[in-house]
Order: structure tokens, then sequence, then C-alpha cells
């Protein structure tokens, strides 16, 4: 039994499990990991995780969470400019969950709905019969995520909760999505309609760091925010009729599989009218 197994699964486990979930420890943990006493960390990091540090705009890093948050030289990723694609907005594992009855994340034992994602019942109908895109960042992955989309954004809303990881064993046994702290802001488009994009911590992620939280007008490809430490995870929620997925990605999520993508990787394209 590995240590999140124990955790999330024995008696013992949860007890500790609360404490550690809590925002006071991610944050007490994010600020040691924004100290240059965790400059230490570093190299094991990169090692055990076999980052390309080819692709890294600098390598010098004051604390761990410079290298986690770090940022990629341009060349290291393309962005799709055709404005009948949409891309992804980080470097992730992308599941479609299409949005049945309500119905946004079946996994194994639990269900998560729309409605109490967003805490938006008027909003969460909007999407009904669409698709959810959760992009599931781990460790290794690029921390940094950009716009899907350009168009007029909303003002950010937070909804602030506990955190735990986002680990499959952990999605079996809590309803991480909505208990989880998150950020979301809906992108008025002119190709894809009316888009969430939604940003959730997991344990030990001290900070969702989107750059705007305004009003204001947003374009494909440029940078959205960061995560600080910790596996996280971007949901994408997408009107009926407006999006169609490429054929590979949707068949990978019907079986139950992700789909690993980049960084401004084209993963479908706008149903024409």
């Amino acid at each position: 039994m590995d240590t999140l197994e124990f955790l999330y699964t024995t008696p013992v486990g949860r007890m500790i499990l609360k404490p550690l979930s809590s925002r006071f420890v991610s944050k007490c943990a994010g600020k040691f990991l924004d100290s240059r006493f965790s400059h230490f960390l570093i190299s094991d990091f990169i090692a055990k995780n076999d980052l390309n540090t080819s692709e890294f705009d600098t390598m010098d890093f004051r604390c761990f969470n410079d290298c986690f948050s770090r940022k990629l030289k341009d060349s290291a990723r393309t962005i799709d400019t055709s404005e009948e694609n949409m891309i992804s907005p980080c470097d992730g594992l992308l599941t479609v969950v299409s949005l049945k009855d309500g119905v946004a994340f079946p996994v194994k034992q639990s269900q998560y709905t729309v409605k109490s994602l967003l805490r938006d019942e008027r909003l969460a109908d909007r999407y009904k019969d669409g698709y959810a895109l959760v992009y599931r960042l781990c460790v290794n992955h690029y921390h940094r995520y950009c716009y899907v989309e350009s168009g007029r954004k909303s003002r950010n809303r937070f909804i602030p909760g506990v955190l735990h990881t986002v680990r499959p064993i952990a999605l079996m046994n809590r309803p991480v999505f909505s208990e989880n702290c998150r950020e979301y802001a809906c992108i008025k488009t002119k190709n894809f309609g009316i888009l969430t994009q939604m940003e959730v911590g997991a344990m030990l992620v001290g900070k969702i760091d989107n750059h705007a939280h305004g009003k204001c007008f947003v374009r494909r490809g440029s940078e959205k925010g960061t995560f600080l430490y910790g596996g996280s995870t971007i949901i994408v929620l997408v009107e009926k009729g407006k999006l169609r997925v490429d054929d590979g990605i949707l068949e990978a999520s019907r079986l139950g599989n992700e789909t690993p993508v980049l960084y401004g990787q084209r993963i479908g394209q706008r149903i024409s009218r």
C-alpha cells in the first residue's frame, strides 16, 4: 500500500488527510517552497521527473517554486493559430466528458455535476449536452497555462475549499472537483460560444496564480496564469454543438484513457453553422 492509498482508504489515513488537505497546510508548504531554503530540492526534482532543461528559459532559480513554475523558451511550444481549431491550455493528460443528464464527471463510484462544480445553476444549464475537457497536470508537467480562445473574459470567481490530490486514488474516494479550491472565468468567443475555463488546485498547491482577475479582452495562446507546487487540473466547459473533438482524443476518452497533450496543441475544431 503506497502513501496516497493509505491516506484515502484507511481510517487512520483519513484522520491524517484532513489537516493535510487544508488550505492552511498547503499555504505553509507553499511559503517554504517559495523560500531560498527549498533550493536544494531542485536538482533531485529535475532528475526524478526527467525534465528537459534545454527547454527552460533560465536555470537561475532562487527557490523550488521558481523551478516548478518555470517559463519555457518561446520555441518550446507551438500555438495552433487556426481560428477553426481549439487548443489545449496546458501540457497535461486530457479526458473528454460528454455532459449528459447533468452528470459532468462519472469517476468510479462518484459523480460530479456541472452545478456543483460552478455553484451557478444558470451557468451550468448552458453546458447541458456539451463537453467538459478535463486536463490533469502531474508534477512533471509544465505548470503555466494559456487561454484556449480569444474573447471577452468575465471577472474571475474563486471558490475556496480544501486541497486534495488529483491522482486517481483520490478521485475514487473523494468528490475532488467539488471540494477543492478552484477559480474560473467565462470567455465570450466568436468561434466557440461562451466557454468556461477553470483551474482546480490540488494538495500542496499553495496558489492558483491567474494574471488577470477583472473583465478584459484575452487572446488565445496568451498566458493565463500558473500553478505552484503540486498536481493540478484545468477544466474547459464547451456548449453543445460548438466543438468537434478530434477522433483519437474522443475515442481514447470513451475507452477510459487519458490523452497526453501539449500547451497550444489542437484538440478539436469548431462546428460550422
